[in-house]
């Protein structure tokens, strides 16, 4: 696809296998990632089993604009400052889930999700054409710090794991900068693409 200009009708097949249960690779601003929708357990599911994830892993929350966010995570005034200021950009907040969240989406203890907007055009059109945040994950495989970058050598290794790998050629290659809000201040457990001077 286009990165700058994505063509409509490749968003819509997209969508519609997002919608009909399907798990695509796609490219953000930091790196590739695994998407599904928010219902879909077995996306869930086969996510963990790609990435080899335990249960303290927190899952992202990608949402197309700051009205959804707001809807899925409980933030206060100063929070919501910051926030509003980083975004959209390469960070993923931590914070605690509303009840709009699935229970199995949050993390088990502490009750918290990670979400994030995007700064990539792809994403925002996806989205914006699905019509609500879509569960994913950094495309890290097992035994790798670094996410997935190139679209060709994602489906080489996943082809068989996922439904789809959309690909805009280049895309972000550093993970996103993760801050974690749950206990109110600003906590940066990974420095990633996002300036994490604002949150220290």
């Amino acid at each position: 696809m286009h990165p700058v200009d994505p063509q409509p009708r490749a968003i819509t097949q997209a969508v519609q296998l997002i919608r009909d249960g399907g798990l695509v690779a796609y490219p953000t601003d930091s790196g590739y990632a695994l998407g599904c929708a928010l219902g879909n357990q077995e996306g869930k599911d086969r996510i963990v089993r790609i990435r080899h994830l335990n249960d303290k892993h927190h899952f992202t929350l990608v949402c197309a604009d700051f009205a959804q966010l707001g809807q899925l995570v409980h933030i206060d005034n100063s929070v919501f400052r910051a926030i509003k200021a980083a975004t959209p950009g390469s960070y993923t907040f931590i914070l605690p889930g509303t009840k709009e969240v699935p229970r199995r989406l949050l993390h088990p203890k502490k009750k918290t999700v990670g979400v994030r907007i995007p700064d990539n055009r792809l994403v925002q059109a996806l989205l914006a054409e699905l019509g609500e945040p879509m569960l994913s994950s950094t495309l890290i495989l097992p035994d790798e710090t670094d996410p997935m970058t190139e679209g060709w050598l994602v489906k080489e290794e996943l082809d068989h794991q996922v439904d789809a790998v959309i690909d805009t050629g280049e895309c972000g290659t550093e993970p996103t900068t993760v801050v974690d809000f749950s206990d109110g201040a600003p906590e940066v457990v990974r420095v990633g693409a996002g300036d994490p001077s604002p949150f220290e």
